[in-house]
């Protein structure tokens, strides 16, 4: 089934790291908890900004909620009442030893099991927490829990890959099922989920196996019946059944999100949607929330399609079973236990769950081509050896279940565009201006405002083709939106003054194009399209160079001149993710200098903006917060990616009050322009951000040591970051001098630079001279110099500081270098 992705403005509701939802029983209210110690009460189908609690006791990992109260439980072990009513803090339920990893609430609201590192669950009583069950079968830590719809039985999930089933209709709860083969054994911090989900009708349970399809248990004969198959490529982190239990949802790291229907187990719809770590449908309606490891809140509507909606409001369903016949176990009087058990409570293994597999899976698997998939054993029954790792040789087709991998590739995006945040979004973003747009419902409107208005004249104008992005300049500017209904993709290029009378154009590209990404230099406009297309027209819409680029798909382009920087994914890496590679190619000379070249990105890390410096060098800003630069890019394999500024190592973070990220916009007169984010905030938003710029600052040392120390220490990294990051700039320069026509302002910025690099190692040279310890690094020091008359001022230093034997080096060096001169 194809993907769809429905265009949803996130929610920022955390900053990045572990995030979890629940709806109350109304379906009012939304709770979310996350990495930055606050809970978040959104109102439902509300624009308002949610209530902050900043009485959440340490890191959340969890949430639970009914009408009058949400539970919280945290990394730190603490488990937290608070008042649905008051928003505030009630009283702390409970606390673990260890850290918490999981909570769930009885469906009549009066208990609360905790999962934890510890091997003991504990239920505890909402209204008197002195009332403790205590749940002590297990051998190994916890990592999920979960309530029978009647709230009699209590599924405890086990690092160690066993499901514990205990009945709490008793004083003293009692073990009714070891349940083992059925999840795989996982690490507790792992975003994979190993959960139990019991189907609403209460007579079976859904888990995730190890093949990442999702298996049904039947309750009353622990027997494994329907199988939702082959739905991820990736481990399944969530998944959820619908109020009735007619749907399932399912969210997994391949970044899809299905709804399957229950009854024949089939995919009705499938999102794209990617990092989502907590899902949870509303209790009343057709929509499912979720929450991403990025801290980001999504509400989805119609999440079932219209055709199939109306079977959310029907009755609850019966589970998925094999001949299925008997009654539903839900009970109108959730107080009521069910029915007594007539033998003790048993240890079983798999085999044994196994049992009454036989009929049911020959319905499943025929071994229509006589490729083995169903040998009988001795007695005539199936083994349970698929189960196993499959593995397939020679012809045979894969075995009913098995799902094909795929790699986790690098997202697209259009450089300097955020995403849609209450009908509004920005296009670009950079030092020339902005472009924004506003979603009319039936059209867009545009508006280009430039900061130079002496020079430039902001315009507007009403949107009908649905501009997606755009590219600004000295020049003009540059749009495109993607096809819709019978009309194919199209660019349209506004030049910001001409001598003729026509001043703007657009083109269609071919049916069945999408565009990915889109740049704009001072001589060519670059489109990328879904169907791997590098085309360049001129400024004035003639087709100049059209290809197709080597590694796809692509994920962001940027222009400079006559030059085209094209990012797209290339070979799978170790870690299962697609390399980030880039191409650097000439399109006036048709010539490539750098080719499936591949982007140095910090592990798991992201590429989130791309752009040419002011002086034309590539430049890259990741999502660790570090800014790149590409040098000697236009030498074939030379190229290397050099830090420029980290800025986790900002002065101004340094207190660790300030909670705040930067969202690049360009690099121009040898610092780094960006929009200075607050919060969990991802993006800039209206009304207009200002501009900050920082220095540039090479990541040298892991310490910070303020502006204001005057020690030796500080002074030595502070000259040796001087001399790094002047070396790199001098670099950059000459580079472009060995390319380029230069000017006599050129060459004085160069000679300025050498003249800074040589003072700075002058300054290096005195501190080295005052040490104690000085030595071999003082002669190393000497040799670095760009020029051979600071030979002589440096042997005047070292006099200075009664260093004899120094100067006597420093002068055997300076006559070495004019023998080789």
């Amino acid at each position: 089934m194809a993907t769809t992705q429905q265009r949803i403005v996130p929610r920022y509701a955390h900053t990045a790291g572990r995030t979890s939802l629940a709806y109350s029983w109304d379906g009012k209210y939304l709770i979310t908890v996350g990495s930055n110690e606050v809970i978040r009460k959104f109102t439902v189908a509300s624009e308002d900004e949610p209530v902050t609690i900043d009485d959440a006791l340490g890191r959340n990992v969890a949430v639970a909620a009914s009408d009058e109260s949400f539970i919280t439980c945290s990394e730190g072990g603490t488990i937290s009442l608070f008042s649905m009513a008051t928003d505030t803090l009630k009283q702390l339920l409970v606390r673990c030893t260890l850290s918490a990893r999981d909570i769930a609430l009885s469906p009549d609201g009066d208990w609360v099991a905790v999962a934890s590192d510890e091997t003991v669950v504990k239920v505890v009583n909402v209204e008197d927490n002195h009332k403790i069950m205590n749940l002590r079968s297990q051998s190994q830590s916890v990592k999920h829990v979960s309530f029978h719809p009647t709230g009699n039985y209590l599924a405890v999930s086990c690092v160690d890959g066993v499901i514990y089933i205990y009945s709490l209709s008793t004083e003293e709860p009692e073990l009714v099922k070891k349940v083992d083969g059925i999840i795989k054994a996982m690490d507790a911090e792992s975003e994979a989920c190993s959960k139990v989900a019991w189907h609403p009708d209460g007579r079976a349970f859904a888990a995730q196996t190890p093949t990442r399809d999702i298996i049904v248990v039947d309750r009353a004969k622990w027997e494994t019946h329907k199988t939702f198959a082959s739905g991820h490529a990736g481990d399944i982190t969530d998944f959820s059944w619908s109020p009735n239990g007619a749907f399932l949802a399912s969210a997994g790291t391949d970044g899809k999100l299905v709804i399957w229907e229950t009854e024949e187990q089939t995919i009705v719809a499938k999102y794209d949607y990617r990092h989502i770590v907590s899902l949870a449908w509303h209790p009343k309606h057709n929509v499912i929330s979720f929450t991403t490891s990025r801290g980001e809140l999504y509400t989805l509507p119609n999440a079932v399609p219209d055709d199939r909606a109306f079977r959310l409001k029907l009755t609850t369903r019966a589970a998925p079973l094999l001949n299925d016949s008997g009654p539903s176990m839900v009970l109108e009087n959730r107080s009521k236990p069910p029915p007594s058990r007539q033998r003790a409570a048993s240890v079983d293994s798999l085999d044994d769950i196994l049992g009454g597999m036989d009929d049911g899976l020959e319905d499943f698997i025929i071994d229509d081509d006589g490729a083995g998939y169903v040998e009988p054993n001795r007695n005539g029954k199936r083994s349970s050896e698929h189960l196993d790792t499959i593995t397939t040789h020679g012809s045979k087709r894969p075995a009913y279940g098995m799902t094909m991998w795929s790699p986790e590739i690098h997202e697209p995006f259009q450089p300097g565009s955020t995403p849609w945040k209450g009908k509004r979004r920005y296009l670009c973003l950079n030092l020339i201006g902005f472009v924004w747009t506003v979603d009319q419902d039936t059209h867009h409107t545009v508006t280009v405002e430039f900061y130079d208005r002496d020079s430039y004249r902001d315009f507007h104008l009403p949107d009908p083709y649905l501009y997606d992005k755009a590219c600004l300049n000295e020049t003009g500017t540059l749009f495109s939106c993607q096809p819709r209904d019978e009309n194919p993709a199209m660019i349209f290029y506004r030049p910001h003054e001409t001598w003729a009378t026509r001043v703007d154009w657009r083109t269609s590209l071919p049916k069945g194009e999408e565009i990915v990404s889109i740049a704009l230099s001072e001589s060519y406009i670059v489109v990328c399209t879904s169907k791997a297309y590098v085309r360049v027209f001129t400024l004035f819409g003639v087709p100049f160079r059209v290809y197709r680029q080597k590694h796809m798909p692509f994920v962001a382009c940027a222009s400079w001149r006559d030059y085209i920087f094209v990012m797209g994914n290339g070979a799978v890496g170790a870690d299962g993710k697609t390399q980030l590679t880039y191409s650097i190619e000439n399109v006036k000379r048709d010539e490539a200098l750098q080719c499936s070249d591949v982007v140095a990105l910090p592990p798991d890390g992201e590429a989130r903006n791309v752009f040419f410096s002011s002086d034309g060098d590539p430049v890259i800003y990741d999502s660790e917060g570090v800014l790149l630069v590409l040098v000697h890019w236009r030498q074939p394999g030379q190229a290397k990616w050099v830090p420029l500024l980290d800025t986790r190592t900002l002065d101004r973070l340094a207190s660790g009050r300030k909670e705040e990220s930067y969202w690049p916009v360009a690099v121009a007169q040898d610092k780094f322009h960006c929009i200075i984010l607050k919060g969990g905030e991802k993006h800039p938003y209206f009304p207009r951000p200002l501009l900050s710029e920082f220095d540039f600052k090479i990541p040298l040392s892991t310490t910070s040591t303020p502006p204001t120390d005057s020690s030796t220490s500080s002074k030595t990294d502070t000259l040796e970051e001087t001399y790094v990051r002047e070396s790199i700039l001098l670099t950059l320069q000459e580079d472009f001098a060995a390319h380029a026509t230069t000017d006599a302002e050129d060459r004085m910025e160069m000679s300025k630079r050498v003249n800074a690099i040589d003072k700075t190692l002058l300054q290096l040279l005195g501190l080295e001279c005052q040490s104690e310890d000085y030595g071999p690094k003082a002669l190393e020091i000497c040799g670095l110099f760009r020029q051979r008359r600071t030979l002589e001022l440096a042997i005047k230093v070292a006099v200075r500081f009664n260093q004899g034997v120094l100067a006597e080096k420093i002068g055997e060096l300076r006559d070495r270098m004019e023998v080789e001169e």
